[in-house]
């Protein structure tokens, strides 16, 4: 059970630093936004985690806050 939250973590983190990566892209917001959401909605379906389009944009939007704030 342990073991599950460190990669639950690892997981996290890791998509944490690929989208705050592609945020600092030089790109539109709006083209930033949609491939982030995109490449969310791809991981969880791969994943099989159940989430709704609107869940998914408010985790977008959460992370995208976040970045904003570290710079």
């Amino acid at each position: 059970m342990k073991s599950l939250g460190y990669i639950s973590a690892f997981i996290g983190g890791a998509l944490a630093g690929a989208v705050i990566g592609i945020l600092v892209a030089p790109e539109k917001g709006q083209d930033t936004r949609v491939r982030i959401t995109d490449a969310v909605d791809d991981f969880m379906k791969k994943h099989n985690i159940k989430l709704s389009r609107k869940e998914v944009v408010d985790l977008v939007d959460d992370i995208q806050d976040a970045a904003a704030e570290e710079e």
